[in-house]
């Protein structure tokens, strides 16, 4: 026997996530030129980052050398001013991952249950199996979250529910009258996560009432990124909003400074940056319609989006991923959520979705 023999068995089963092929990876594999390749498969805002959030950055570069703040006083008092919400309804993390697994650490365990949706974000099945709990995986509906059926779903040992909004990688998006009915019949004993990472990229009329729901609902836990919209991907910042108490509990099993010194400078910045946000909602709005009307053409089937990214049906996913490689473009395959006949990729620039299209169109040429 070895140690690793004496890990818990959950843990052991667990299949490790995997992230989109960074262009170096692919330029040292097939010997492509990395300035040619297009990564359009994690999701990533292609106009970069705020200027704001870049000048914070630059200015917060000479303190290094200490620890950040562990309160992130700076970045909660942005997001207060934001949600006009007290400080103590704030968890802050690396990246929303980082909340998603806080909030499963701190609230499931062996004997217990949690529930979400198939093809929904694959970390909520990995942070329920690293806690010892049992993952309830609910049928889609129409490839988003059936609510109904999650509602049937909850046992008496249900401690949480997993919802994303929109939903990764389907682009899925559920009526804010039917999450408000869901969250109505949930029992209140039940967590109910609600992860809105690509909300930004909603139009007005179609966004969640947030504040009023963590008013009315002391069981609800938001969930945002500074990953997505705001372009800070690389600085990993994300968050939580909860009751006082759920935040509490939260906060007791979040490793110290989690959030590094200029991610909490660049993320207070860019909240304020409306302008930048405005251009990114913009720039997606084109690039979806570039990448649809594309699909449109090459006579492809495609789920509707609301974020900002694209799930398509191609048949041998796996081979027109190779060929995409092949031709210098990262798209994302999914067939570990179960959708072995489906690519998702993200809307990038003009100029990237292009390339993009051309290339999907000469793989399908050569695949016939």
């Amino acid at each position: 026997m070895i140690a690793c023999d004496l890990a818990p068995a959950h843990i052991r089963a667990i299949a490790p996530y995997q992230p989109g092929k960074p262009i170096e990876e692919l330029s040292r594999e097939l010997g492509l030129d990395p300035a040619g390749i297009v990564k359009l498969a994690s999701n990533e805002n292609p106009l970069g980052i705020s200027p704001q959030a870049q000048s914070a950055i630059e200015d917060a570069m000479r303190d290094l050398a200490r620890y950040p703040d562990g309160n992130g006083h700076v970045l909660k008092a942005a997001l207060m001013q934001h949600w006009s919400l007290e400080a103590e309804r704030f968890v802050l993390g690396n990246g929303s991952n980082d909340v998603l697994d806080i909030v499963a650490r701190a609230f499931l365990q062996p004997g217990c249950s949690a529930v979400y949706a198939e093809y929904a974000f694959a970390v909520y099945p990995l942070a329920i199996q690293a806690a010892g709990a049992e993952g309830v995986c609910v049928p889609s509906r129409d490839y988003g979250h059936d609510l109904d059926a999650m509602l049937a779903a909850i046992r008496p040992d249900t401690r949480m529910v997993f919802i994303a909004n929109p939903n990764n990688p389907t682009g899925t998006l559920l009526s804010n009258d039917s999450l408000l009915a869901f969250l109505q019949q949930v029992p209140p004993q039940v967590i109910v996560v609600l992860d809105e990472a690509y909300s930004e990229y909603l139009p007005a009329e179609l966004q969640p009432d947030t504040q009023a729901w963590m008013a009315q609902f002391a069981n609800l836990v938001v969930t945002r990124t500074f990953s997505k919209a705001y372009g800070l991907a690389g600085l990993r910042v994300g968050y939580a909003m909860a009751h006082p108490d759920v935040a509490g509990l939260m906060n007791r099993v979040r490793q110290p400074f989690n959030v590094n010194s200029l991610g909490q400078v660049a993320a207070a910045a860019a909240l304020s940056d409306t302008g930048f946000i405005a251009r990114s909602y913009a720039a997606n709005r084109l690039g979806m319609q570039q990448i649809t009307q594309g699909l449109h053409l090459l006579d492809l089937q495609f789920i509707p989006s609301y974020g900002n990214f694209v799930t398509f049906r191609v048949g041998n996913a796996t081979a027109m991923y190779r060929r995409l490689l092949e031709k210098g473009v990262i798209v994302r395959p999914i067939g570990a959520y179960g959708l072995p006949e489906h690519l998702r990729v993200s809307v990038g620039l003009a100029s990237e979705n292009h390339q993009f299209l051309q290339a999907l169109e000469s793989a399908m040429e050569e695949m016939q």
